[in-house]
C-alpha cells in the first residue's frame, strides 16, 4: 500500500487549505485512516481519523472548529480541509492507513501505513 499526501503550501493566517491523501495498491475501501502532524519542535500527534466506510469522522477538539476530515471511497482519497490556519498549525502533515480495525485511530502506533508527509506553512 502507497500512500500519496499532496496540498500542502504556504498561506497566510486565516486562509485554507485542503490536502489530499491517494492511496495505491490495497483495498481502499478496508482502510481507517488518520491525519498527523508534526510542528517543530514537537512530536508528531493525532490530527483526526475516519473509519473505513467515511461514516465516522473526529477531530480533535482543539482543531474540531477549523480542520474536517472526509474520505472518498470511489476517489480512493482522504481529504483534510483546514480553515482559518493560523501559524501554529505550520509543520508537516501525514496521512496513515490501517487495514485492520474499522474505526478511528488515535494511535500513530497502530497505523501500519504511512505518507511521505506535505508540508504547511502559515506566515502571519
Amino acid at each position: 500500500v502507497q500512500l500519496q499526501a499532496s496540498g500542502g503550501g504556504s498561506v497566510q493566517a486565516g486562509g485554507s487549505l485542503r490536502l489530499s491523501c491517494v492511496a495505491s495498491g490495497g483495498i481502499f475501501l478496508r482502510y481507517a485512516m488518520g491525519w498527523f502532524r508534526q510542528i517543530p519542535g514537537k512530536e508528531r500527534e493525532f490530527v483526526g481519523g475516519v473509519s473505513w466506510s467515511g461514516d465516522d469522522t473526529y477531530v480533535v477538539e482543539t482543531l474540531e472548529g477549523r480542520f474536517s476530515i472526509s474520505k472518498d471511497n470511489a476517489k480512493n482519497t482522504v481529504y483534510l480541509q483546514m480553515n482559518g490556519l493560523e501559524p501554529e498549525d505550520t509543520g508537516v502533515y501525514y496521512c496513515a492507513a490501517d487495514p485492520v480495525v474499522h474505526g478511528i485511530i488515535a494511535s500513530a502506533g497502530d497505523y501500519d501505513y504511512w505518507g511521505q508527509g506535505t508540508q504547511v506553512t502559515v506566515s502571519s
